[in-house]
């Protein structure tokens, strides 16, 4: 069909505007959701800001579905000719020029006409390879954040207002004593610093507080003379149901923890998103805006930012992508290239012994992780199609497994290999390597780090499934991390048992077991017999963790669970927290989740 320059326009601007519409039903949609985790976490309802960070995540994916339904329904296949995709988004760019969310829009016009076009995307020149428009000035109408002076009322009073700020419908406990214990935990960061009395000293806190599990968090900076030192204020609920600050944090390593990848995404009401994304990079300088925009929810702009991140290092790299070190999966194949700090997971064609499940399976474990209360514990990962690799770059044993053992996953051209799915997830060391080269204070902290993370993964519903070292990660900060999940399941769908009494000792001595094993059941008595071979190791988990191997533990954590408990996860130390002892009186007892 041979259109008119005139009738190209008229399709064009009316596909453009389609792919608005859709991305603004979107957005209205995400920000509805985010502002109710204010009254959730007024009503103590922890199980209903759970289900909106879960329910959220599908969100972006629905409307994008929704958006191309339209457009093919709306027009014909011929009718959205190349010249017609063109003039779309030159159109679309003029449209973003006064729009609170350009980037984002960019994202979902990316999302739909790549679901649309019928051609190699990498040769695509109809989407936003890099952003058209700047989101460098933009404002919200209520303001980014807000500024407090101590210069009228004091330091105290300055954080009254601040605290006061955000008009919670239930009362601090104490707020005065709050005051005085944020007040204290400032004087010992600041040291000889303290009192903080240049002439423009002052406080700003963005203006939305952040809402995850059990906690909602304040996030600002304080202006002394030329520095800038970034805070954060962990808000929780006592038992009598009242709030109470928990800790305050400074050093900007601790808060970033607050942001970090094995950690649930906030919900955050927000106008402008990229001035959130700006205020906190300025606050938290070793988190970049992929990170970022990932904690706010954010996730398919994370992506666009990582991918072009990624092709960007690709172009100034020589290295080639290699098979990842460590014990080579039966689910997965893994590779990565050493100079990118992040591995691609690929689902294997066929699957190795005792692994009777198929790719879909693998699929939903993935999702399950990504709408997961993650706790610290499990890596998250960012899920791709027709990644396209340049082929000179792949070494030939990383290209030969692939031929082996993916080969329906993967598309092989002259120049370049395009792999159809894969999962990418941040780097980390497996923990049965790390353990063979610590020195004996590393590997004994990792062993109780391990058992910690198997403790905090059950208390959120997390059964591992295959508990071996090699599934595990260590960051570079020494926190075990898991991120192997075709196995696991939720703790109440596994039934934990003892062993039965063998009817005599042969049967102890035999190799086949004597009693009946149903579908998810767990023996826990088993675990020592796979974790614990080495003696140093075995002492330390015994010293720290010996519940572990006992079906009572595990029976405990699933009867809190099925009794709608959520307990408490504190990402900051014990040692922050404030008054722990009068906690155990009855004042502050819950936290991030």
């Amino acid at each position: 069909m041979k259109m008119t320059s005139k009738l190209t326009q008229q399709y064009g601007m009316a596909v453009a505007d389609t792919i608005l519409a859709g991305f603004n039903r979107h957005y209205t949609m995400f920000r509805a959701v985010s502002s109710q985790a204010k009254g959730l976490f007024e009503a103590g309802d922890w199980h209903g800001i759970q289900r909106l960070i879960s329910d959220r995540i599908r969100m972006y994916d629905d409307r994008v579905s929704e958006a191309v339904e339209v457009l093919r329904r709306e027009f014909a296949a011929n009718v959205l000719t190349e010249e017609v995709w063109e003039h779309a988004k030159t159109v679309y760019i003029a449209l973003l020029v006064n729009h609170k969310q350009p980037e984002l829009a960019e994202t979902f016009f990316n999302s739909v006409s790549t679901k649309i076009l019928d051609k190699e995307y990498y040769n695509n020149r109809f989407i936003f390879v890099k952003p058209a428009l700047s989101t460098e000035y933009i404002e919200s109408e209520t303001g980014t954040f807000r500024t407090f002076y101590p210069s009228t009322d004091g330091l105290r009073g300055c954080l009254k207002n601040v605290l006061d700020h955000f008009h919670w419908r239930i009362p601090f406990a104490h707020k005065v004593r709050d005051i005085a214990n944020i007040l204290r935990a400032a004087k010992k960061y600041f040291a000889d610093k303290w009192p903080l009395t240049e002439m423009n000293m002052h406080v700003q806190v963005l203006h939305s507080a952040f809402y995850r599990n059990k906690a909602a968090y304040i996030f600002g900076q304080i202006i002394n003379g030329h520095d800038k030192n970034p805070f954060a204020l962990s808000i929780v609920h006592n038992r009598q149901g009242k709030l109470v600050v928990d800790a305050a944090l400074f050093e900007a390593r601790q808060i970033g923890v607050l942001f970090s990848f094995a950690r649930a995404y906030f919900l955050v009401e927000m106008d402008v998103p990229s001035a959130y994304v700006r205020f906190l990079q300025q606050m938290l300088p070793m988190r970049d805006k992929s990170d970022l925009y990932t904690m706010l929810g954010l996730q398919k702009q994370s992506k666009n930012i990582f991918w072009r991140e990624f092709l960007q290092h690709l172009r100034y790299s020589e290295d080639k992508f290699i098979l990842a070190p460590g014990v080579k999966g039966l689910v997965m194949s893994v590779f990565t290239l050493p100079s990118f700090p992040f591995v691609f997971k690929i689902i294997k064609d066929t699957f190795g012994h005792n692994k009777d499940f198929d790719k879909e399976y693998v699929r939903q474990k993935y999702l399950l992780v990504k709408k997961h209360d993650r706790v610290g514990r499990m890596a998250d990962t960012l899920e791709y199609s027709n990644v396209v690799l340049p082929k000179e770059r792949c070494s030939e044993e990383m290209l030969e497994e692939l031929r082996t053992l993916s080969p329906s996953n993967l598309e092989e051209k002259d120049d370049v290999i395009v792999i159809k799915h894969c999962y990418i997830e941040r780097r980390l060391k497996p923990l049965n390597i790390y353990m063979q080269k610590a020195t004996i204070k590393e590997k004994a902290d990792a062993v109780i780090d391990y058992g910690n993370a198997l403790k905090e993964l059950a208390t959120a519903n997390i059964f591992p499934g295959d508990m071996l070292y090699k599934n595990f990660g260590v960051t570079r900060f020494g926190r075990v991390i898991f991120y192997d999940y075709d196995e696991i399941e939720y703790m109440t769908d596994c039934n934990f048992r003892q062993i039965p009494e063998a009817p005599n000792p042969e049967y102890e001595m035999s190799d086949e077991i004597w009693y009946p094993v149903e579908k998810g059941d767990v023996f826990p008595e088993e675990f020592g017999t796979f974790l614990l071979g080495e003696p140093d190791v075995r002492k330390v988990f015994l010293e720290h963790h010996r519940e572990l191997l006992t079906p009572e533990f595990w029976q405990e954590k699933k009867e809190r669970i099925l009794n709608g408990m959520v307990d408490d996860f504190f990402p900051y130390p014990q040692s922050v927290r404030f008054k722990p002892s009068a906690r155990q009186k009855g004042l502050p007892e819950n936290a991030d989740a």
